[in-house]
Parts: structure tokens; sequence; C-alpha cells
């Protein structure tokens, strides 16, 4: 199993690998959005034939009264190969590179309040802590608990006694590679061509 950083060619991976996986679902220029600002801070897990099997798609918040923080959008694994450790690697990818790139001083997420699977895996594998109950956060109107996790001394070498065993089901929620940006640009420029075209083509034609 190969964990690497985001590359443009990517983005519809994950974004299948979101739609197989989670509720909330994604537009591709939000995932374009994550690319073209950090593109140091979103990974994926790849299988022995380079095929996508998860990923953590994170960014930086610009509060300019708080903390200098990260936060993590989504997180999915699919399931044939959960339980191997693979949400706690990306995590630990993801918050490494705030810390190494923007200095971050913790990173925050959202978690439905009755994805008691997601909690447990946060809590207790993670890391996380509670802060708050954000109200009718999702669509459907369920409540979120904001959850932080302290990033102060955070290093890669340091191990805890993970359970790799935890289940994977319910995640809701070699960077600076040359070319990346410009790469993402182009593929940003030919999405929003896609988008327009379909909207032109929906649209009826006048008559006079």
């Amino acid at each position: 199993m190969n964990l690497r950083c985001t590359q443009p060619e990517d983005l519809i991976n994950m974004q299948h690998c979101n739609l197989l996986c989670l509720p909330e679902n994604y537009q591709m220029k939000y995932y374009l959005y994550h690319g073209l600002s950090w593109p140091q801070l979103s990974y994926v897990a790849e299988d022995q034939n380079k095929k996508v099997v998860g990923y953590v798609l994170a960014k930086m918040e610009e509060e300019p009264d708080d903390d200098i923080h990260g936060h993590i959008t989504s997180l999915a694994v699919k399931r044939s190969h959960r339980r191997l450790g693979l949400a706690r690697k990306l995590m630990d990818q993801a918050a490494r590179a705030m810390v190494e790139n923007f200095k971050a001083k913790y990173v925050s997420l959202h978690v439905r309040v009755s994805n008691r699977a997601a909690l447990n895996l946060y809590e207790k594998t993670l890391k996380f802590d509670k802060s708050e109950v954000e109200p009718k956060y999702y669509a459907d109107g369920e409540d979120a608990f904001a959850m932080k996790r302290d990033l102060a001394g955070f290093s890669m070498t340091e191990r805890c006694e993970y359970d790799d065993s935890v289940d994977e089901s319910c995640l809701e929620i070699d960077c600076n590679n040359r070319g990346t940006e410009e790469a993402m640009k182009k593929l940003s420029i030919n999405a929003e061509d896609e988008e327009n075209n379909e909207s032109n083509d929906k649209c009826p034609t006048k008559s006079n």
C-alpha cells in the first residue's frame, strides 16, 4: 500500500471514492479548490495496481482571530481496504503537512452526532476532542460535533497504540511536485468549460 500527495489526475478517483463511501458529496470544482489552494495537504492511498482506495481532503482555515489551524474536509477508505489503518495514516500525513508547511497548531473536523463508529475512530484512535455542537450543520438538519486535535509537538515518528482493526465505514467528514499547480489550473479550466457547455446545452434557444 502506498500513500502519496494528491496529483491532478487523482481528483476524479477521489470523487468516485467519496460517492461510494460517504453521504456528503462534492462537485469537482470543490476538489480543484483544495488542490489549487493547498496542494501539500491532501493525500491518497493506492493499492498494488495503483488504484486509489482511500483519500484525505484537507485545507487550512482562514480565520484571522484564531490560531493557525487546518481542517479535514473529507476522509474515506473503500470497504475493500478498511481495517488496515489507512484512515490513521492518511490523517497523520495531512497533519504533518499542516505543521511543516503552515505551522498549524491544531486540526479540526466535523462529524454527525449520530455517527458512533466515526466518533470512536476520531476520539480513541486519532485523539480528537469534541469542542462544541453545531446545530443543523448537515443538509438534512442533523447536528455535528466540532472536533479538534492538538498538533503541538506532533511527530510522525511518535506512535501510539492504535487499533488498526477499528471500523472505518463512516468517516464523514514528497508534495510540492513540479507542475502540480499548473496542471490543477488546466484541469480547473477544463472543468469550467464542461460546466459551461452543459449549461448552454440546457438553455433553450430564443426565437425572434
